[in-house]
């Protein structure tokens, strides 16, 4: 197994590449004063470790608004009838393999899933539910949150600071 153990200048460099992985080796490492060489190993290191998953790029949505439209973001919760482990991941395994869905959570208390759908319009997330939540028998609640105006997206995990 990779060794895990983070130090300072690790938690810097992830703090650093979550706000802009864009940016290039040299510059990561003069932000964190080390070299190049240092900085390229450590962050290959994050990659072999696990704690670096994919890098992806955002897209704003109001400008890509001026193109494709606004369509409609919902914040939807599912209860199941049955709880069962294999009930849940048999949801589960459904609605993460649709392009709709952009994020699942399995959730406690409440609802047992907390999804977040992108749909074009009404009638692309009446489709959505018919494909996700009524064809399946086990669904016995769905409320869903039309999102009226996104204040903040900031997909990004809390870091210890770099001391000094």
């Amino acid at each position: 197994m990779k060794d895990l153990s983070l130090d300072a200048i690790d938690f810097a460099l992830l703090e650093l590449l979550q706000g802009d992985s864009s940016v290039s080796n040299l510059e990561l490492a003069g932000r964190v004063n080390i070299s190049p060489a240092t900085c390229l190993r450590r962050v290959k290191r994050l990659w072999d470790t696990g704690m670096i998953e994919r890098e992806l790029a955002i897209l704003n949505p109001e400008r890509l608004a001026q193109v494709i439209g606004h369509g409609m973001e919902a914040v939807v919760e599912v209860s199941l009838d049955r709880q069962g482990n294999q009930e849940q991941e048999a949801f589960e395994a459904r609605v993460v393999a649709d392009d709709a869905v952009q994020q699942c959570y399995r959730v406690s208390p409440g609802p047992d899933f907390v999804l977040v759908v992108y749909a074009r319009d009404m009638q692309d997330y009446l489709a959505l539910a018919q494909r996700l939540f009524t064809s399946d028998a086990n669904v016995r609640n769905v409320k869903a949150f039309f999102s009226l105006r996104r204040a903040k997206f900031r997909p990004r995990l809390a870091l210890p600071r770099r001391d000094g």
